[in-house]
């Protein structure tokens, strides 16, 4: 006799506290917090914990410059003020990201331009980039979603083509490997986020990323007020440029140190879980699992299955099977969750076009004013959005737990799916 869902009052499957939360504070990490309020310094241009971040950081990835900042929306603005963008230009990036990502080419007053996804990946599907490309583009951002490596040799093909930079915006990347080269190193540049969801987490935080002292000089530009300080001189104060203050306080500077030491240990045991559930759940009929090239390392910061009601014989709207077995899931006490729910371009911001105000940047051109986000250019990002979801959540990843839930995990997705008309009347 099948088991009673939990959803029909039944006992739910994973014990209540095997879910492990984020991030993981251990003794290292208060005694690095520690060491900065006995040094007595909390920030600053040049600040000790900060610098030694971005050296670490530098050397970890194998590039030759990085600044640690205050998020990794600013970094991704750093390397777009970086690359030479100017207001009115063109960016082109995914329709199937987080919004700081075309946010930081508004910020500078550049108008984004988005690509639907490749539906095996989702990532940004490369064949599709060049019909975007007119004389006002200058940048590629393409996002390494979920921690899979984007397609790069194509992109970087089509950059080199058409003279873009390429920024990497790797927020969700950390450690990913893309034919035997880290991501971060892939592109001109790259923007690395050190939110607390991620798998390097400083509560707030973002690595800026480069290997030209150009790129390098007109980020620190951006980073501190426009002004051009070095560490070994007086600071003047003086503004040559534009410039915001996306100085990283010394206290996420530490803790981000302290995790760096043990992102590898957070990485592979995404990866052992991100297997065992593929292995596992590979049979069960109407999901789909994740897929990584061979060519490439994921690191898995989201684990995002896709569902398919239609191979069950169900034919309700794919929304609301999603939801229904979303529900069904959690009330089992699996940490699943929905991230992002519409791609980017069908956001009230690029839907009303009205940014800083009388639609600024896109007033700038006549291109920019013509241009329509219309979500049936992005068929493959609103299918993903309409019929999957994501196991675990921002504050239990799957990085963080131990083998012994993978198995409950399972237990509970066969205990669902073994009962799926069920699921679809209980929750009607």
């Amino acid at each position: 006799m099948a088991e009673t869902l939990a959803i029909q009052g039944g006992r739910r499957t994973v014990p209540s506290g095997l879910t492990k939360g984020w991030p993981d504070i251990r003794q290292e990490d208060r005694d690095a917090l520690l060491r900065v309020l006995d040094r007595g310094i909390l920030g600053g241009a040049y600040a000790p914990e900060a610098v030694a971040l971005a050296n670490e950081f530098a050397t970890y990835l194998g590039c030759r410059y990085c600044l640690a900042l205050n998020s990794g929306t600013a970094a991704l603005h750093c390397a777009i003020a970086a690359a030479g963008v100017q207001p009115g230009d063109e960016v082109i990036t995914s329709a199937l990201s987080f919004v700081a990502t075309p946010l930081s080419a508004l910020q500078h007053g550049a108008i984004p331009v988005f690509v639907d996804i490749e539906p095996r990946t989702f990532n940004l599907d490369v064949t599709q980039i060049e019909s975007k490309i007119n004389e006002r583009t200058r940048a590629l951002i393409p996002v390494h979603l979920h921690g899979l490596p984007a397609d790069m040799d194509e992109v970087n093909h089509i950059a080199e083509k058409h003279d873009l930079v390429v920024i990497e915006d790797a927020a969700q990347a950390h450690g990913a490997v893309y034919k035997g080269r880290n991501v971060g190193t892939l592109g001109h540049m790259a923007a690395f986020s050190l939110h607390y969801s991620k798998n390097l987490p400083a509560g707030e935080g973002g690595l800026f990323v480069a290997d030209e002292e150009v790129y390098f000089e007109r980020a620190d530009m951006l980073r501190l007020f426009g002004e051009r300080a070095r560490p070994d001189e007086p600071r003047s104060y003086m503004a040559f440029g534009m410039g915001w203050n996306y100085r990283i306080p010394e206290l996420s500077a530490a803790l981000a140190r302290s995790q760096l030491a043990r992102l590898e240990e957070y990485n592979a045991i995404g990866q052992r879980n991100a297997e065992y559930l593929t292995r596992e759940l590979r049979e069960i009929r109407g999901l789909e699992l994740p897929y990584a090239p061979p060519d490439r390392i994921h690191v898995y910061h989201k684990y995002r299955v896709r569902l398919h009601p239609e191979v069950l014989g169900i034919s309700i709207r794919a929304t609301e099977f999603r939801d229904r077995l979303l529900a069904a899931l959690q009330a089992e006490g699996v940490a699943a969750s929905l991230w992002q729910t519409i791609p980017l371009p069908g956001q009230p911001l690029f839907q009303r076009k009205e940014g800083f105000g009388d639609a600024y940047p896109w007033a700038l051109t006549p291109h920019g004013r013509q241009m329509e986000y219309d979500l049936n250019d992005y068929p493959e990002a609103m299918k993903l959005l309409e019929n999957s979801i994501v196991v675990a959540s921002d504050a239990h990843p799957l990085y963080a737990q131990n083998f012994e839930l993978m198995a409950y995990y399972e237990h509970a997705f066969r205990k669902v799916f073994d009962q799926i008309e069920a699921v679809v009347r209980a929750s009607g």
